[in-house]
């Protein structure tokens, strides 16, 4: 954790607007278009995009813009192979909250979102609250930081550990 000391501080919340922004605009034909493209490679030029779903260059850049700012288009990020990692092991970990004890959830996903080595938590239904997706260098490397996590959190009752074997399909591509 010391090793993302240095790094500048970007966690999008995927679910939260940036700034405080909602979606005002509903998302016309091209709109859809055009997100559909962008989620497949978002360095796709304007002049492309435009050629794609029938507008003009400065049209395209005017919509993306304002994609952008209306906070539809959350993130874009480089997605790179794991096989680079330094963080090579991937862990789904389900954390069950002790009865009552409801309002911690909201400071953990506070918590976590500045957490690099937390790729991702689902507040779910079920037999646990939350679902984490972990990356961690080493097994050992994971039960250091639930190990934290824990004295944090007291709150937590139970931790359940899956280690990813594999991972036939990862997307993050979102039907419009």
């Amino acid at each position: 954790m010391a090793e993302y000391a240095d790094l500048p501080h970007f966690s999008p919340s995927f679910a939260e607007k940036p700034h405080g922004k909602t979606m005002s605009s509903t998302l016309d034909n091209f709109d859809k278009k055009i997100l559909h493209i962008l989620q497949l490679n978002c360095r796709v030029a304007s002049e492309e995009i435009a050629g794609q779903v029938g507008l003009s260059a400065s049209a395209v850049q005017r919509r993306i813009k304002r994609l952008r700012e209306e906070g539809i288009i959350a993130a874009e990020v480089a997605i790179i192979d794991g096989n680079v990692s330094s963080h090579g092991v991937s862990f789904l970990a389900e954390l069950e909250i002790e009865r009552d004890n409801y309002a911690v959830i909201g400071q953990f996903k506070q918590w976590a979102s500045d957490q690099h080595w937390i790729q991702q938590v689902f507040y779910v239904t079920g037999h646990f609250d939350l679902m984490l997706v972990i990356n961690a260098p080493s097994p050992t490397d994971y039960d250091r930081y639930i190990e934290d996590l824990m004295a944090r959190y007291p709150q937590i009752k139970r931790v359940t550990t899956n280690v990813v074997l594999d991972t036939p399909k990862k997307g993050l591509y979102l039907p419009i």
